[in-house]
């Protein structure tokens, strides 16, 4: 469940951000209701937007989830009735329905795990939430992150099946017109997407790829 900072975290000495960050979830609706409704983290409402627009779940299908920590789309994915693989650097608690494996799925060991977890090289959904751990300096940021989404763009390539969806996030800094057009001869649809549920101030958004072409 998402715990809410305790009183005792916020009497502690915190920088200037670690404040602001702190009075932004206590106020955040989404984190409010991602802790009624048992979700790990409001990221749930991000997927559970793409999915009512785009249908990327494919129930019955197996789904590997890139940088899944700490679970909330493996909940949701789970919940569609998907086969669900999430791989992270960070443990994430067990749950019902998924295969967690904490390692980097671009290393041999790390792809190994998540290939023999799935059954097979091919998947149907391929996810990816991950962003790169800031610095406070927009554009060393946005590079940061764009290296991670390249990384599960060339998983994706390699590892989604033929009419397979794929979802990943990417962050707004130019490089996600190039990613879509990279992405639109892969898929018969190709759409950036931002959810309501992201905050205005984000510069996330998501790159949907939805029935890969043969």
């Amino acid at each position: 469940m998402v715990k809410t900072p305790s009183l005792s975290i916020r009497k502690k000495s915190l920088s200037q951000s670690s404040k602001e960050w702190v009075k932004r979830q206590l106020r955040d609706p989404y984190v409010l209701k991602a802790q009624a409704e048992g979700y790990r983290a409001r990221a749930a409402y991000k997927l559970l937007e793409i999915d009512e627009k785009f249908h990327v779940l494919k129930r019955g299908g197996n789904v590997v989830d890139l940088g899944c920590a700490p679970g909330s789309w493996c909940q949701i994915a789970a919940k569609r009735g998907c086969k669900v693989v999430g791989i992270d650097l960070l443990p994430c608690d067990e749950m019902s329905g998924v295969t967690f494996i904490q390692g980097d799925f671009t290393t041999d060991a790390g792809l190994a795990a998540v290939l023999d977890a799935v059954g097979g090289s091919l998947v149907d959904v391929v996810l990816c939430d991950m962003a790169a751990n800031t610095v406070g300096h927009k554009e060393t940021d946005g590079l940061r992150t764009q290296g991670l989404t390249e990384l599960a763009v060339d998983f994706m390539t390699n590892h989604l099946r033929m009419g397979g969806n794929f979802c990943t996030k990417i962050f707004m800094n130019g490089y996600e017109n190039d990613a879509k057009k990279q992405l639109a001869p892969m898929f018969e649809r190709v759409q950036l997407f931002k959810p309501s549920s992201s905050r205005s101030e984000s510069r996330e958004i998501f790159l949907v790829g939805i029935n890969r072409r043969k």
